[in-house]
């Protein structure tokens, strides 16, 4: 009673969480936010510089969401640059989960100058994560993963940070903007999370099929203590979430594709410590929001640095051509 009772007074929404394992209907208390109500509320920086019941959801929960981060506008702008564009598509990576089941990825290192760089320097993006992990953030990466109707694979239970420790980062002071790009639900392999799990510290990972996952039966362990949630999202919403958050998604098994567009940030305090597949601390040029728009530059992918397969050793993808 006392947990609904905080969450009806935090105002935030319980309708878009299904039932999950260990019993969790609703979001925690301020982790689920509006971007119309929050700028409205906060004035129109909020989104740059965070609310304080947002930083508090995610120092205690490891999460938040974040509706509508993208407009239909900007989300349409942004899928013209995903879905046309054979020079994002070709660089498609496959993943397999181990159970008969591939889901395809592409991922670069740097932002770029194009419509989906704008997404990964924009102010609600890279600005929020910023301000949510208390200092200067760099890119990290960005992937567009692709699980396809009836046939897209799972991801383990996992840990980003299980990744990237090995990749040298001394802290886990990193953290990943999730934007839906579909619908994203229980039915098409939605995120599931253990809300609270980013205190519990890094839990060993290993190698499972072409991912790293967590130890299982520590993971059991915690999915007994602190429970586990589906988020869903609508297209255009956001889940910013730690590096420690406990998370896993599982097969689609519907007609519908979950496609979605994650931007990884790293402090700019956290430089690794060695040379990896991924970039060390290179300063971030931000943009304002409306370069989301404004940007008609769909193709030139100069400097994104798409991923090489064998340059990683945390997982076994394969080029699709």
């Amino acid at each position: 009673m006392r947990f609904l009772a905080l969450l009806r007074s935090a105002g935030r929404r319980t309708d878009s969480v299904r039932q999950a394992s260990r019993h969790l209907s609703a979001l925690p208390p301020w982790t689920d936010y509006h971007y119309g109500e929050v700028s409205s509320k906060f004035g129109k920086e909020s989104i740059t510089t965070g609310s304080r019941d947002m930083k508090k959801g995610f120092d205690e929960y490891g999460f938040v969401i974040l509706r509508k981060v993208l407009t239909h506008q900007e989300l349409a702008h942004v899928k013209q640059a995903l879905e046309g564009n054979g020079a994002i598509l070709k660089e498609s990576l496959v993943v397999d989960d181990g159970s008969g089941r591939e889901s395809r990825m592409c991922l670069w290192n740097h932002p770029g100058s194009d419509v989906t760089g704008m997404v990964g320097r924009s102010e609600k993006v890279a600005g929020t994560m910023q301000k949510l992990l208390g200092g200067e953030v760099y890119h990290y990466h960005t992937k567009l993963m692709m699980k396809e109707a009836f046939t897209g694979g799972a991801f383990v239970w996992h840990q980003d940070y299980g990744y990237w420790y090995q990749n040298g980062c001394l802290y886990p002071d990193m953290g990943t903007a999730f934007i839906a790009i579909d619908k994203c639900d229980e039915e098409n392999g939605c995120m599931q999370v253990i809300p609270g799990s980013n205190k519990i510290g890094r839990i060993d990972h290993y190698r499972v099929a072409g991912q790293t996952g967590a130890d299982e039966e520590r993971v059991e362990a915690v999915k007994e203590r602190l429970g586990e949630i589906y988020v869903d999202l609508d297209p255009g919403d956001c889940l910013f979430f730690h590096s420690l958050l406990l998370h896993k998604s599982n097969q689609n098994n519907s007609p519908k594709r979950r496609w979605a567009f994650l931007s990884a940030y790293n402090r700019s305090s956290n430089d690794p410590i060695k040379d990896h597949h991924h970039p060390r601390y290179t300063p971030l040029e931000k943009v304002p929001d409306s370069a989301i728009l404004e940007c008609q530059n769909f193709f030139d992918m100069t400097g994104k640095d798409f991923m090489d397969p064998s340059r990683d050793k945390t997982s076994s993808g394969r080029k699709t051509s």
